[in-house]
């Protein structure tokens, strides 16, 4: 499948797109060829707006700091990788041989980069109602599920809250498979004894599994 395609947006200007997939590691090897890190900026703007208004518009009994965590949890380095990993952004960005060497076609870093590009670019290419389109798409869903439970915290940290404060959550996690395929394992120990074990597309995925997993152990210890 294109990435048009998969976007749901034809580019009227396909330099555009071109430009938002550039790794900056191919202008390090390049200098005359341009990357996507000023799209990336504009990308995140346009992100920020869009999500923030979807929410005040939708969602009017959250209040300022509930919105904020929300958007937070929606547009971070996590979100932004998982929702390019399910359009397979990673097949499509330009990378340096060396970067695509270390497995750049899945770091959660160029991902997120990437999809903020895109979005960028289709700003500059459609408006801003196209963009707003898109991300309605890509993001519908998880800004609901999100505005459902705004005060629900991420497995790690919540691992560590019920740890804390004389024992500290201690991650093991490895990467195996080819770079667009890789898989990670991540098991978590606590005191020296394994609690949990995870797996996912990235480190952050596989770790939030093994963090699940324990807090379910502890809470059947605790019983």
């Amino acid at each position: 499948m294109s990435i048009e395609s998969a976007l749901g947006y034809q580019f009227n200007e396909p330099a555009l797109l071109r430009l938002a997939l550039t790794h900056r590691s191919v202008s390090s090897e390049d200098p005359v060829r341009n990357d996507n890190e000023r799209l990336e900026f504009l990308g995140d703007a346009v992100l920020q707006l869009v999500v923030t208004r979807r929410l005040y518009e939708d969602f009017p009994h959250l209040a300022e700091g509930k919105m904020a965590k929300v958007r937070a949890a929606v547009v971070s380095r996590g979100p932004l990788a998982e929702v390019a990993r399910s359009i397979d952004m990673g097949s499509h960005v330009e990378l340096a041989p060396a970067e695509e060497r270390t497995g750049g076609r899945d770091k959660d870093s160029i991902l997120a980069d990437a999809m903020e590009a895109v979005i960028g670019g289709v700003y500059l290419d459609g408006g801003l109602d196209e963009a707003a389109k898109l991300i309605d798409r890509l993001w519908g869903s998880r800004i609901v599920e999100r505005a459902k439970r705004p005060g629900v915290k991420d497995y790690k940290t919540r691992l560590q809250e019920v740890l804390a404060p004389v024992r500290r959550p201690v991650y093991t996690s490895q990467g195996s498979g080819p770079d667009h395929a890789r898989v990670f394992k991540s098991v978590v120990a606590v005191d020296g004894k394994d609690l949990g074990e995870g797996a996912g597309r990235s480190k952050k995925e596989a770790e939030q599994g093994a963090a699940h997993q324990a807090l379910d152990a502890l809470s059947r210890d605790s019983r």
